[in-house]
């Protein structure tokens, strides 16, 4: 330890800078930005971000952290700078979090925001131990004299193999992307709700391992295409991308999983998923083989490859095929051994809805794709064209189901779907407002992923009280109020996630 200045000047010098340099780990690479700090006696650091934060991903697989504060003075040689290389560990004792919160909003205008109107949950709130603190003034430091250094041992911590196992199995969490995973999940059980109705049976282990194995694919496919966004530079130049809508996991860029390890990942699933389809195929058909051929080869080349779907322009329509139709049809035939009209009709909706989701997410990556040639429709037709056909596709939706129901090729309660119409309507409005700002657009993207969750249960739930009817019909009740409940929720959580947004925009305007 070295003492040329007292613990006080450095305490005084951060009480005079409101912020500071904060430096991350990113895998090999560094990532640095400004943040509004607070510092306590110790020369403790309390810090808050909004949670899903690049930093709070970074953090909590890379706590290692080194902050800098400077203080330019009244010419170069009065400049001062405090340096502090530490450990972040996430507050959660709630008397201590209000304590740190408090501190930061002091300085920071969107943590006082938040902590005022009483969103103080949305932020995590991150403590800095210091290891070491060194003080530098410019003019000690050209004349040849050493900074002041202060260590604190006792802050020195050894990362156990365990938690070294537990923070992988977080990254790999983080690349599943798994509220999106209700794009597989949607199809498979409106699939096996069809064969229910149609056969009047259903195989529950079965309709597992379908989802089970639709699932995988859509896992596999997701890894992939964040793999190969990142080989051809996509996600490099994406500054606009809309966590967690658009801009792909970005795994890889944060540092939390190298290229090889999301190539062995996905490879993983795929894997899995065609462990699975070679079962079913011996046991159930060899026509499951010829699905899931044409799932993968969609799902692996749709952003690479010989094919490179979305860069032909193809990648919605192949989305919405797959992960609508195909899915549908699949989960039907696994449950019958046959192919019918019924479920590929049934599932149109659900094609049109999933791809009006990946649809309106590109809306954000518009520049970042157009850079690299990646010639999604959005880019095609440019931003204000694009929600013209963002509207046909989710009018669209909704006509099949009436037009399905209107001539009994549908049985008359999937008219349930015309439920989410609201929601849908919601979504264009705000596209229609919103279409070049990736920020304020968020609402349009939400909105149309529940349309598709929404749409796709109900249309799973008609079919299901077709069979159950008289005899089932407090069960449907039941799973119907509950399922509304759920949407509901959402729907006032998005909005609400919507004003206090559109709050923070004034108060850093």
């Amino acid at each position: 330890m070295t003492m040329g200045h007292s613990k006080e000047e450095i305490l005084s010098l951060m009480k005079e800078v409101e912020v500071v340099a904060v430096a991350t780990s990113a895998g090999e690479s560094l990532r640095l930005r400004m943040m509004h700090y607070a510092a306590d006696e110790d020369l403790n650091i309390c810090l808050a971000t909004i949670k899903g934060d690049p930093k709070t991903v970074q953090l909590t697989n890379h706590p290692s952290i080194s902050l800098l504060c400077h203080h330019p003075g009244a010419n170069i040689n009065e400049s001062r700078e405090v340096e502090i290389t530490g450990k972040a560990v996430f507050v959660r004792d709630p008397k201590e979090r209000e304590r740190a919160l408090a501190m930061t909003a002091r300085r920071s205008p969107v943590v006082k925001y938040l902590t005022e109107t009483g969103n103080g949950g949305m932020l995590d709130c991150i403590k800095v131990s210091p290891q070491i603190v060194k003080y530098r003034v410019f003019k000690e430091i050209v004349q040849g004299q050493p900074p002041t250094v202060i260590e604190f041992p006792e802050n020195k911590r050894v990362v156990s193999d365990w938690q070294l196992v537990k923070m992988k199995l977080r990254n790999w969490e983080t690349a599943l992307r798994v509220p999106f995973l209700t794009a597989s999940v949607v199809p498979v059980l409106l699939g096996g709700a069809i064969a229910w109705f149609a056969a009047g049976f259903l195989n529950w282990w079965l309709l597992l391992l379908t989802l089970v194995a639709g699932v995988s694919i859509h896992i596999g496919s997701n890894v992939i295409n964040d793999y190969m966004d990142a080989k051809s530079g996509n996600d490099e130049v994406n500054r606009e991308f809309v966590r967690p809508f658009s801009g792909g996991s970005r795994v890889i860029q944060l540092g939390l999983l190298t290229p090889l390890e999301t190539l062995f990942m996905a490879s993983l699933f795929f894997l899995i998923s065609a462990s699975i389809g070679f079962y079913l195929a011996w046991t159930r058909g060899p026509m499951v083989l010829l699905l899931g051929a044409i799932g993968l080869v969609s799902g692996v080349f749709y952003t690479g490859g010989f094919f490179n779907w979305a860069k032909r322009g193809i990648g919605e329509l192949l989305v919405g095929l797959n992960f609508g139709v195909l899915m549908t049809l699949g989960a039907y035939y696994v449950q019958t051994q046959s192919f019918s009209w019924l479920p590929v009709i049934a599932a149109v909706p659900v094609s049109l809805l999933i791809a009006a989701v990946l649809y309106i997410n590109e809306f954000p990556d518009y520049t970042a794709d157009k850079h690299v040639g990646k010639n999604t429709l959005v880019v095609r037709l440019g931003r204000q064209r694009a929600v013209f056909l963002f509207a046909i596709i989710m009018a669209a939706v909704y006509l099949s189901i009436g037009i399905g129901a209107g001539t009994g090729v549908l049985p008359m309660t999937t008219l349930l779907g015309l439920l989410s119409l609201p929601l849908a309507i919601r979504a264009v409005l705000y596209a229609r407002k919103h279409y070049d700002s990736s920020f304020d657009l968020v609402p349009a993207n939400a909105m149309t992923v529940i349309s598709h969750l929404a749409t796709g249960l109900l249309l799973t739930l008609a079919f299901a009280w077709e069979v159950l009817s008289a005899t089932g019909v407090i069960y449907i009740v039941v799973i119907g109020l509950a399922f509304g409940a759920f949407v509901l929720y959402m729907y006032r959580h998005i909005e609400k996630q919507k004003n206090i947004f559109l709050g923070l925009k004034q108060v850093v305007r």
